[in-house]
């Protein structure tokens, strides 16, 4: 058994690399597998830590080094865990003219995060993000795959987490 399965972290359980391990099975031996092995990795663990890079080196027959470039290429990937809701505020052109900054500085406030950092509780990670696609909406953040638009007025932005706060009030 490979020194990686031997994790007591939680994260990275031997489960979730036995998981890990039957995904690579099922695609078996074909080319241009990194990516969707990566991808998978992610969904498994929440990040891609050094020891899964090794696992999947391992298992696949691509090296780390490579498949490091892969994931720091690829801003869906991460290297540091993030919290259980992604909160992305745009800086692009549209949006900062209309006061990203400013959006952004009041989520790090109400999160008590920087840009980058995540939440000491695991439920949030605050990034900063280009364009978003949503320019006739201006200033937009995101809240995982939610989209709220013309948040220029600050005070939406505490109603906005708390409804993912309150989700997970009730689900625990």
């Amino acid at each position: 058994m490979s020194e990686v399965l031997k994790s007591s972290n939680d994260v990275l359980s031997e489960d979730k690399f036995l998981k890990l391990k039957d995904f690579i099975s099922s695609l078996g031996n074909a080319d241009g597998i990194a990516m969707p092995v990566l991808q998978e990795a992610q969904n498994i663990f929440g990040y891609l830590p050094l020891e899964v890079h090794k696992y999947i080196s391992e298992n696949i027959n691509v090296s780390v080094a490579e498949l490091y470039g892969i994931t720091t290429f690829y801003s869906q990937f991460t290297l540091v865990p993030r919290g259980k809701h992604i909160v992305s505020v745009c800086l692009g052109t549209a949006c900062y003219v209309k006061g990203a900054r400013g959006l952004l500085d009041k989520c790090a406030e109400l999160l008590g995060v920087e840009v980058g950092e995540t939440t000491l509780d695991k439920q949030f990670s605050l990034q900063a993000t280009r364009c978003l696609g949503c320019c006739g909406l201006a200033p937009v953040m995101t809240v995982d795959n939610d989209v709220y638009g013309q948040v220029d007025d600050l005070r939406k932005v505490k109603g906005i987490l708390d409804k993912y706060r309150e989700k997970e009030e009730e689900a625990s």
